[in-house]
């Protein structure tokens, strides 16, 4: 396959897509998405990377909020930056998907810090 670029909202839904079917792989975080209709949850998630990779309208709602009452532990984390970051990695390649990557970092960071903050962990 030769990788390209996160150009547009296929590219992200592939990613988006594959990137929790990866996810979903682990057992270990099985669990928190057990009460997840990812059918009626994905839109929403592709828009929100829509958003913030081809600054596409439209996504308004505070993502911490929807994540923060779920059993997250600080190691999920790890695991779900790894596994963003390898799921881009095997996927794109250009500026869009490092941007792709640094978001990822940002978010899994403030969101730990949060938690962290309202002793979640």
């Amino acid at each position: 396959m030769l990788k390209q670029d996160i150009l547009n909202s296929e590219d992200v839904t592939l990613l988006v897509k594959t990137f929790y079917s990866n996810l979903l792989l682990h057992e270990e975080v099985k669990p928190i998405f057990a009460h997840v209709d990812f059918e009626k949850h994905m839109p929403h998630m592709i828009a929100f990377w829509e958003f913030v990779l081809l600054d596409k309208a439209g996504y308004t709602t505070n993502i911490f909020d929807k994540h923060v009452n779920l059993p997250l532990k600080e190691s999920d984390f790890t695991l779900w930056l790894k596994t963003f970051e390898e799921t881009v990695n095997h996927l794109f390649i250009g500026d869009k998907a490092e941007l792709a990557i640094q978001r990822a970092q940002v978010i899994a960071f403030t969101f730990q810090q949060k938690l962290k903050n309202m002793g979640k962990f």
